[in-house]
């Protein structure tokens, strides 16, 4: 498939070009300017100018890097991410080419030119990455795959390209010594077999999911792929580090793990996240809030009996108490704990919610007071969402790296939430994949993954969330 889709990266690149110089065009004839009376010399210039500093821009923001498995808001972002680069390139680009070019470009231009950029921009990436995941749908783009293992990683390996076929990975089966059946992975046999699946059958890609204890076993495998130039990629059995952002690099021959340190432990990093929650908190309360919020509260109380606003202890950075607010979703004479001493999660059809706060719940609307919370700094716009005390304490003992969640302060939304990890989490497993992706984000911050988080948290808003109840 790396050919095919080598292709296509080709295509992002050149359907840039005319978007690029048309965008300019038109916006030189909607805000009137004086570019399109210059001589066609001058233009061609222009233009010439136009997409080097283009294709400059999205060679600092990877524009073009392969996004196809992740989540459209991401790509949103680095849409965004770039036309800032860029806008701060053309500008100073003609600033010091003003005698050059002889054209005068305003800030009405520059304004115009990126809203019209990035509509255009997002749309075509949109429609190519549709053409792209449904290539792969049919079958005309993707890569054949072979397995080696039947560890656990194996198995979360072959289920994670099953279900995500737009990862572009077709199993045609797994080879081990012990394990026959992995939930329908077509079973090819032992691991020495290796040669002769590579020789009989086109394989464009072999992982290799074997535990670290059969370290010669691995060996072996890379050196018959490497006889045979197919791809090799290996799943390293590491569980303990898979939320860490690793890092592989070498002193002199010997290849190194490197766990990094966190992001936010840099001064810098938290500097930049705090003033953005400064900010965007308070716009949001002073356009939004300062009118939505009595209306809320107001509906609350004449829906049901009790305040319209609701307080809550739950834990936060380092695991100190917090006060978290919320509107009231639920009858004021409800109990949060069971006859057994647990707390009794929200559940679907759950009696204790009322007609208005299941709206709040599923609109995620409940959640907005939580703003003043980060005004007061104890709560950030995007984090890991603070749980209550009750639930905490019972999760401590059985859920792995729980309390690690709190190095960091919590949020309004999360990680978690926008990949549908939300509502209540007694079925097996729900939390500990919660927690895992709390973990990855904060081992992986930075600050455009917030911002794509809270604009999936706003898309996920408007088109409803199945998991919020």
């Amino acid at each position: 498939m790396q050919k095919k889709y080598n292709k296509y990266t080709v295509l992002r690149y050149i359907l840039d070009a005319p978007i690029v110089c048309i965008s300019y065009l038109l916006t030189a004839y909607i805000t009137k300017g004086n570019q399109l009376t210059a001589g066609a010399g001058h233009l061609l210039t222009i233009l010439f100018i136009s997409l080097l500093l283009w294709y400059l821009a999205t060679s600092f923001s990877h524009l073009y890097a392969d996004r196809r498995s992740n989540k459209f808001s991401e790509e949103i972002i680095f849409i965004l991410y770039t036309l800032i680069i860029y806008m701060v390139m053309l500008s100073s680009g003609f600033f010091f080419l003003n005698s050059l070019i002889q054209i005068e470009h305003t800030l009405g231009f520059f304004l115009v030119l990126v809203i019209m950029l990035f509509l255009v921009l997002t749309l075509s990436k949109y429609i190519i990455r549709k053409y792209l995941h449904s290539a792969i749908f049919q079958g005309k783009l993707f890569d054949n795959v072979l397995i080696v293992g039947g560890t656990a990683s194996a198995f979360d390996f072959y289920e994670t390209i099953n279900k995500y076929y737009y990862y572009g990975y077709k199993c045609i089966g797994f080879v081990d010594n012990t394990t026959k059946a992995m939930n329908g992975c077509p079973y090819k046999g032992k691991i020495e077999n290796l040669p002769a699946i590579l020789q009989d059958q086109r394989i464009d890609e072999v992982v290799i999911a074997l535990p670290a204890t059969e370290s010669e076993k691995i060996q072996e495998c890379i050196e018959t792929c490497d006889i045979y130039a197919i791809r090799t990629r290996i799943i390293p059995d590491l569980p303990q580090y898979t939320s860490s952002s690793i890092q592989m690099n070498n002193i002199g021959l010997l290849p190194v793990i490197n766990i990094r340190a966190l992001p936010l432990d840099t001064f810098s990093n938290r500097l930049l996240k705090r003033v953005f929650d400064i900010v965007f908190s308070f716009l949001f309360l002073a356009l939004i809030g300062i009118w939505l919020f009595p209306l809320i509260a107001i509906i609350v109380k004449l829906t049901s009996r009790g305040p319209g606003y609701f307080k809550q202890e739950r834990w936060g950075l380092n695991n100190e108490r917090i006060t978290c607010y919320k509107f009231r979703t639920m009858y004021a004479d409800n109990h949060d704990i069971d006859a057994r001493g647990f707390y009794r999660q929200a559940t679907r059809h759950d009696p204790r919610i009322t007609r208005f706060g299941t709206f709040l719940r599923r609109s995620n609307l409940d959640e907005l007071p939580q703003f003043w919370n980060v005004l007061l700094g104890n709560m950030s716009v995007v984090g890991p969402r603070p749980h209550p005390t009750p639930l905490n304490l019972e999760s401590i003992h059985t859920v792995e790296n729980y309390m690690l969640r709190h190095l960091v302060k919590p949020g309004i939304t999360g990680w978690a939430q926008v990949n549908g990890c939300r509502g209540e989490t007694k079925a097996l497993g729900a939390m500990q994949k919660r927690v895992d992706l709390d973990l990855y984000y904060i081992h992986r911050w930075t600050f455009w993954m917030d911002c794509q988080i809270i604009l999936q948290t706003i898309i996920n808003m408007i088109r409803g969330d199945q998991n919020a109840y």
